[in-house]
């Protein structure tokens, strides 16, 4: 194949080839995340990308002496596992993706290195507007007991099909 051969678009290049707009989501519809174990590795990266240098995330004798059974991982450590991203929701949503507009987390447990997490965002809030509208996701992380250790929140910013905002004008 040689560099701009007829045939291939780029734009048809997804991982998903359906694309949703506000109006095709539905309260109830879940979009399991992969599950990750939290490695020594990963406390390591996400030191080194955060800064936190607290001893509880990365000293072990340090934990032990405090009462911890291991290193304790750092709240955004395990919110990041909910990341969109990570799962199919992003991709659905290619076109129709206006913003991203918010993120909460309440921690329920604590997750140490060793432990599994699972993660899922399931649909808990569809708001319509004229062109688009917001879409609720509920985040939560499990851990490989079934334990709740993360409930939060994400917010997204969703066009409304172009069919059902003919004429409409766009508020930004």
């Amino acid at each position: 194949m040689t560099e701009g051969e007829a045939g291939f678009d780029p734009r048809a290049h997804r991982m998903v080839a359906e694309q949703r707009w506000f109006d095709d989501f539905r309260i109830g519809e879940r979009f399991p995340l992969p599950s990750r174990t939290m490695t020594e590795a990963i406390f390591l990266a996400f030191q080194a990308a955060s800064g936190d240098n607290h001893p509880i995330h990365y000293d072990r004798a340090y934990c032990r002496a405090h009462g911890l059974p291991d290193m304790l991982a750092h709240g955004y450590q395990v919110a990041i596992q909910t990341v969109a991203g990570a799962g199919l929701f992003p991709h659905l949503v290619q076109d129709s993706l206006r913003a991203f507009l918010e993120q909460s987390s309440r921690f329920l447990h604590p997750v140490y290195v060793g432990d599994t997490l699972y993660a899922a965002l399931e649909v808990d809030e569809l708001a319509p507007n004229r062109t688009t509208g917001v879409v609720g996701l509920r985040s939560t992380v499990h851990n490989q007991g079934g334990v709740l250790v993360l409930d939060g929140r994400h917010r997204y910013l969703i066009r409304r099909h172009p069919d059902m905002t003919r004429g409409a004008p766009d508020p930004g």
